[in-house]
């Protein structure tokens, strides 16, 4: 499947989950705008270095996800948006009555409110090119709940409500809106975490992976970037175009529970 002249924008993308997606995206022909809100040398230089690797137009753009302006402004920046993936994230884990309030507001805005804003922004500009594809990042979280983490399953449900609307707004245009949902993915950031919990339960990397990081995950298996980044292609295929408003689950079962 080709995405050639088409152009993806995908938030929070410099690194994990949203760096996979990118790569997979412009491994199939599209063109990528990149994010975060850093704007160091070595973020453009991810972009030439892709560009590079895969022969298509990749650029970095800085804009923070926590600020709906900046949120509009990036789709404006990117001047055209056939494929947006709202991916942008982060989390804190705390029970709810010692929860801090900025958390809480920082990862709804992040987490929920910007795939409002761009999806705002975008949804124009689809409609002006008569093709477009929606795919927000939620999480097995935006399908079920887990303690302490009440600001995350709030916003990724919130993303899942959106993602609905979205597609019942467009389900009689060439757009389509789904929410992809993964349980843990090896990144980067969850690759540094083995050591210090191998040392805080004095387990094997194999138990620690097994017993405690999937503990809920019944395969067992970290889900990969490449996977979702698969995933996202194939939402953006003709053979996806009566796929919408709905939840796909890549979670190695975790919600079949």
């Amino acid at each position: 499947m080709s995405l050639s002249g088409k152009t993806a924008v995908v938030t929070g993308s410099n690194s994990g989950i949203g760096l996979g997606v990118a790569r997979e995206l412009a491994r199939a022909g599209a063109d990528v705008v990149l994010n975060s809100f850093s704007d160091r040398e070595e973020d453009h230089a991810l972009a030439a270095e892709l560009a590079k690797e895969f022969g298509t137009l990749v650029r970095y753009i800085q804009a923070d996800m926590s600020d709906g302006e900046q949120c509009r402004a990036l789709i404006e920046k990117a001047g055209t948006c056939d494929i947006l993936v709202n991916n942008a994230g982060i989390q804190h884990v705390s029970p709810i009555d010692q929860f801090p309030s900025g958390k809480w507001d920082a990862i709804i805005a992040i987490n929920m409110s910007s795939a409002f804003h761009t999806t705002a922004a975008a949804l124009p500009v689809m409609r002006a090119a008569g093709w477009g594809r929606v795919v927000n990042i939620a999480s097995a979280h935006g399908l079920t709940a887990s303690p302490y983490k009440s600001a995350y399953v709030a916003a990724k449900h919130g993303v899942v409500g959106l993602t609905k609307v979205t597609a019942l707004e467009t389900a009689q245009e060439p757009i389509t809106a789904n929410a992809i949902c993964p349980g843990y993915v090896l990144t980067p950031l969850v690759e540094a975490q083995i050591p210090d919990t191998m040392k805080e339960y004095d387990m094997s990397r194999e138990d620690v992976i097994k017993n405690v990081m999937l503990q809920r995950q019944p395969s067992k298996e970290f889900a990969t970037v490449e996977q979702l980044g698969g995933t996202v292609q194939f939402l953006c295929s003709d053979a996806a175009a009566q796929i919408t408003g709905t939840t796909i689950s890549v979670d190695g079962g975790w919600t079949a529970l």
